[in-house]
């Protein structure tokens, strides 16, 4: 029997995502944002109020990164989603993130985030969400597997699940897309 809990934001899974601007003197900020996703093939979604000084940066940046948090930077990703850039000045320094700036658009990428996705901003949409064109995606050599390419086990992106407001690693297979269900038909 199913229990009814009525509309409630819960999906599952929710990734943890860690948004990269620059500020207008240059300094690089980052928020943690986990309503966001793909709008497209090649373009991402993100589920920003206006008030974030995340969004202000990249409407006069023009550019973001997304970075995935993994489960070694919990607590890193977990600051930055609770302290805002319009407060606390200190923000990156306290997070213990490091920042390098990409070389495909004027955002900075997270040294301790092995993943993110270089973006270009592209508008806001009539529900007031970010949309951005991935220019480039960029991993670290050591989350990448023998075949060179993301290797899910070593990356260890964590998810947001919303009942209990709680952070869980993703990783073990447990089938392959577009082959598994074939057996069926």
């Amino acid at each position: 029997m199913r229990k009814n809990f009525g509309s409630k934001s819960w999906f599952y899974p929710l990734p943890v995502l860690i948004i990269g601007t620059y500020n207008e003197d240059g300094t690089a900020d980052a928020m943690n944002a986990a309503w966001g996703g793909l709008y497209d093939s090649d373009k991402v979604v993100l589920c920003l109020s206006a008030g974030h000084k995340t969004t202000a940066n990249i409407k006069a940046q023009g550019a973001f990164t997304v970075s995935f948090a993994d489960a070694a930077h919990v607590a890193s990703a977990d600051y930055v989603g609770l302290v805002s850039a319009n407060k606390e000045p200190q923000k990156m320094e306290k997070s213990g993130f490091h920042t390098v700036k990409s070389a495909y658009v004027n955002a900075p990428l997270i040294e301790e985030l092995p993943v993110a996705l270089e973006c270009k901003f592209l508008k806001v949409n009539e529900d007031g969400n970010v949309i951005g064109q991935i220019v480039n995606v960029s991993a670290e050599e050591n989350v990448l597997g023998a075949d060179g390419n993301i290797d899910f086990k070593k990356f260890q992106p964590i998810a947001f699940e919303p009942v209990h407001s709680a952070y869980h690693v993703l990783g073990e297979k447990v089938g392959s897309a577009f082959s598994d269900g074939a057996s069926l038909g």
